[in-house]
Protein backbone atom coordinates (compact mmCIF):
# COMPACT_ATOMS: atom_id res chain seq x y z
CA UNK A 1 0.00 0.00 0.00
CA UNK A 2 1.42 3.31 -1.06
CA UNK A 3 0.58 6.41 0.97
CA UNK A 4 -0.01 9.75 -0.66
CA UNK A 5 0.96 12.44 1.90
CA UNK A 6 -0.43 15.29 -0.27
CA UNK A 7 -3.91 13.83 0.25
CA UNK A 8 -3.59 14.49 3.99
CA UNK A 9 -3.34 18.24 3.44
CA UNK A 10 -5.89 18.62 0.68
CA UNK A 11 -8.89 20.77 1.50
CA UNK A 12 -12.26 19.09 1.53
CA UNK A 13 -14.78 21.58 0.12
CA UNK A 14 -17.69 19.65 1.61
CA UNK A 15 -16.22 19.81 5.13
CA UNK A 16 -15.49 23.50 4.63
CA UNK A 17 -19.13 24.07 3.62
CA UNK A 18 -20.33 21.99 6.59
CA UNK A 19 -18.20 24.07 8.98
CA UNK A 20 -19.59 27.32 7.52
CA UNK A 21 -23.16 26.01 7.87
CA UNK A 22 -22.48 24.91 11.43
CA UNK A 23 -21.16 28.35 12.36
CA UNK A 24 -24.44 29.92 11.18
CA UNK A 25 -26.46 27.21 12.98
CA UNK A 26 -24.63 27.97 16.25
CA UNK A 27 -24.93 31.74 15.76
CA UNK A 28 -28.69 31.42 15.25
CA UNK A 29 -29.00 29.13 18.27
CA UNK A 30 -27.23 31.72 20.43
CA UNK A 31 -29.70 34.49 19.60
CA UNK A 32 -30.77 35.92 22.98
CA UNK A 33 -34.48 36.08 22.04
CA UNK A 34 -34.75 32.29 22.19
CA UNK A 35 -33.88 32.48 25.87
CA UNK A 36 -35.45 35.78 26.90
CA UNK A 37 -38.60 35.79 24.77
CA UNK A 38 -39.24 32.12 23.98
CA UNK A 39 -38.30 30.69 27.37
CA UNK A 40 -35.68 28.17 26.25
CA UNK A 41 -33.49 27.44 29.29
CA UNK A 42 -30.19 29.32 29.03
CA UNK A 43 -28.19 26.27 30.03
CA UNK A 44 -25.70 23.98 28.31
CA UNK A 45 -28.59 21.62 27.50
CA UNK A 46 -30.84 24.42 26.27
CA UNK A 47 -28.10 25.73 23.97
CA UNK A 48 -27.41 22.22 22.71
CA UNK A 49 -31.11 21.71 22.00
CA UNK A 50 -31.27 24.92 19.96
CA UNK A 51 -28.23 23.79 17.96
CA UNK A 52 -29.94 20.43 17.38
CA UNK A 53 -33.15 22.16 16.26
CA UNK A 54 -31.37 24.44 13.79
CA UNK A 55 -29.12 21.61 12.64
CA UNK A 56 -32.25 19.58 11.96
CA UNK A 57 -33.75 22.40 9.90
CA UNK A 58 -30.66 22.60 7.68
CA UNK A 59 -30.19 18.85 7.39
CA UNK A 60 -33.88 18.37 6.65
CA UNK A 61 -33.43 20.71 3.67
CA UNK A 62 -30.45 18.62 2.56
CA UNK A 63 -32.33 15.30 2.70
CA UNK A 64 -32.76 15.02 -1.08
CA UNK A 65 -29.93 13.91 -3.34
CA UNK A 66 -26.72 12.00 -2.74
CA UNK A 67 -24.41 15.03 -2.68
CA UNK A 68 -26.59 16.89 -0.20
CA UNK A 69 -26.91 13.80 2.01
CA UNK A 70 -23.12 13.72 2.12
CA UNK A 71 -23.12 17.37 3.19
CA UNK A 72 -25.63 16.55 5.94
CA UNK A 73 -23.27 13.78 7.09
CA UNK A 74 -20.39 16.26 7.06
CA UNK A 75 -22.43 18.59 9.28
CA UNK A 76 -22.96 15.69 11.70
CA UNK A 77 -19.20 15.09 11.70
CA UNK A 78 -18.62 18.76 12.54
CA UNK A 79 -21.14 18.50 15.40
CA UNK A 80 -19.29 15.46 16.79
CA UNK A 81 -15.97 17.33 16.62
CA UNK A 82 -17.50 20.37 18.34
CA UNK A 83 -19.08 18.27 21.10
CA UNK A 84 -15.75 16.52 21.66
CA UNK A 85 -13.95 19.87 21.89
CA UNK A 86 -16.59 21.37 24.20
CA UNK A 87 -16.56 18.40 26.56
CA UNK A 88 -12.78 18.63 26.82
CA UNK A 89 -12.99 22.38 27.49
CA UNK A 90 -15.53 21.70 30.26
CA UNK A 91 -12.99 19.43 31.92
CA UNK A 92 -14.17 15.99 30.89
CA UNK A 93 -11.25 13.57 31.14
CA UNK A 94 -9.83 12.03 27.97
CA UNK A 95 -11.01 8.54 28.89
CA UNK A 96 -14.62 9.68 29.42
CA UNK A 97 -14.91 11.96 26.35
CA UNK A 98 -15.67 9.18 23.86
CA UNK A 99 -18.50 7.75 25.97
CA UNK A 100 -20.00 11.17 26.64
CA UNK A 101 -19.79 12.19 22.99
CA UNK A 102 -21.52 8.95 22.03
CA UNK A 103 -24.32 9.58 24.53
CA UNK A 104 -24.70 13.24 23.44
CA UNK A 105 -24.78 12.28 19.77
CA UNK A 106 -27.38 9.56 20.40
CA UNK A 107 -29.53 12.30 21.92
CA UNK A 108 -28.78 14.60 19.00
CA UNK A 109 -29.79 12.04 16.39
CA UNK A 110 -32.85 11.12 18.44
CA UNK A 111 -33.91 14.75 18.41
CA UNK A 112 -33.34 14.98 14.65
CA UNK A 113 -35.58 11.96 14.07
CA UNK A 114 -38.22 13.28 16.46
CA UNK A 115 -38.29 16.66 14.71
CA UNK A 116 -38.44 14.99 11.30
CA UNK A 117 -41.53 13.05 12.27
CA UNK A 118 -43.11 16.02 14.05
CA UNK A 119 -42.53 18.46 11.20
CA UNK A 120 -44.44 16.21 8.81
CA UNK A 121 -47.42 16.17 11.20
CA UNK A 122 -49.67 18.78 12.74
CA UNK A 123 -48.76 21.63 15.09
CA UNK A 124 -49.75 19.61 18.17
CA UNK A 125 -47.19 16.93 17.30
CA UNK A 126 -44.50 19.54 16.66
CA UNK A 127 -45.38 21.27 19.94
CA UNK A 128 -45.06 17.93 21.76
CA UNK A 129 -41.63 17.30 20.21
CA UNK A 130 -40.46 20.81 21.17
CA UNK A 131 -41.83 20.44 24.70
CA UNK A 132 -40.07 17.07 25.08
CA UNK A 133 -36.71 18.26 23.70
CA UNK A 134 -36.21 22.01 23.54
CA UNK A 135 -38.24 22.77 26.67
CA UNK A 136 -37.46 19.58 28.62
CA UNK A 137 -36.22 21.52 31.65
CA UNK A 138 -38.72 24.40 31.37
CA UNK A 139 -42.41 25.06 31.22
CA UNK A 140 -43.07 27.45 28.36
CA UNK A 141 -46.27 29.42 28.19
CA UNK A 142 -48.75 28.41 25.50
CA UNK A 143 -47.76 31.58 23.63
CA UNK A 144 -44.06 30.77 23.80
CA UNK A 145 -44.63 27.24 22.56
CA UNK A 146 -46.93 28.40 19.76
CA UNK A 147 -44.42 31.07 18.72
CA UNK A 148 -41.61 28.50 18.49
CA UNK A 149 -43.85 26.10 16.54
CA UNK A 150 -44.59 28.94 14.11
CA UNK A 151 -40.89 29.79 13.91
CA UNK A 152 -39.92 26.19 13.10
CA UNK A 153 -42.57 25.95 10.38
CA UNK A 154 -41.52 29.34 8.94
CA UNK A 155 -37.84 28.41 8.93
CA UNK A 156 -38.46 25.00 7.36
CA UNK A 157 -40.41 26.71 4.56
CA UNK A 158 -37.77 29.44 4.23
CA UNK A 159 -34.97 26.90 3.96
CA UNK A 160 -37.02 25.08 1.33
CA UNK A 161 -36.93 28.26 -0.74
CA UNK A 162 -33.14 28.67 -0.44
CA UNK A 163 -31.16 27.47 -3.43
CA UNK A 164 -29.50 24.13 -2.79
CA UNK A 165 -26.26 25.29 -4.42
CA UNK A 166 -26.02 28.09 -1.81
CA UNK A 167 -26.32 25.51 0.94
CA UNK A 168 -23.76 23.29 -0.78
CA UNK A 169 -21.44 26.30 -0.77
CA UNK A 170 -21.95 26.69 2.97
CA UNK A 171 -24.37 29.63 2.96
CA UNK A 172 -27.66 29.56 4.84
CA UNK A 173 -29.94 32.31 6.10
CA UNK A 174 -32.31 32.06 9.03
CA UNK A 175 -35.06 34.51 9.84
CA UNK A 176 -35.31 36.25 13.20
CA UNK A 177 -36.43 34.35 16.30
CA UNK A 178 -39.96 34.96 17.55
CA UNK A 179 -40.45 38.43 18.98
CA UNK A 180 -42.49 39.70 21.90
CA UNK A 181 -45.09 40.89 19.37
CA UNK A 182 -45.42 37.37 17.91
CA UNK A 183 -45.74 36.00 21.43
CA UNK A 184 -48.58 38.42 22.18
CA UNK A 185 -50.28 37.42 18.91
CA UNK A 186 -50.01 33.74 19.92
CA UNK A 187 -51.58 34.54 23.32
CA UNK A 188 -54.40 36.43 21.64
CA UNK A 189 -54.97 33.73 18.97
Amino acid sequence: MRLNPTKWFRKDPQMDAARRLYVVIVEQARHPAFYTTCGVPDTVTGRFDLIALHGFLVMNRLKDGNATRQLAQAISDVVVDDMDRNLREMGTGDLAVGKKVKRVMEGYFGRLEGYKQALSGDDDGLAAALRRNLFAAATPSDGQLAAVVGYVRREAAGLGDQAIDRLEAGAVAFGPPPSDVELEECHAG
